[in-house]
């Protein structure tokens, strides 16, 4: 269980330093595009892994057929959730929220 959650933060230290050079590679507006889109194309997999691994720790720690003795949440796997639902809300797909929602239509068209 230890080397799993070591893996966990592994892949999100990965995630975290692509999303870092993504962001300074467009505030540099650089022009190699081709190296941008890799750069993307990664974080998007670290990020995909992460959360398929989150995914397996959940379903592993709140089984509720697991006949084994109660899981105590140590400290690495509670950041390790407190860190997911982060993950979660900041790659949710807001837009799709914020363009459909009845009251967010209103609130725009009163900006407007």
């Amino acid at each position: 269980m230890n080397y799993y959650i070591t893996i966990i933060f592994i892949v999100k230290i990965m995630f975290i330093a692509l999303a870092i050079y993504s962001l300074y590679l467009k505030a540099k507006k650089s022009k190699d595009t081709k190296k941008i889109q890799t750069i993307q194309f990664w974080k998007e997999r670290m990020e995909f892994i992460f959360i398929t691994m989150m995914s397996i720790l959940l379903i592993y720690l709140f089984n509720p057929r697991s006949v084994m003795k109660p899981i105590m949440i140590d400290g690495e796997t509670k950041l390790l959730l407190y860190l997911f639902g982060f993950v979660l809300l900041l790659t949710e797909n807001w837009s799709n929220f914020i363009h459909e929602s009845p009251f967010f239509k209103k609130f725009q068209s009163v900006l407007a």
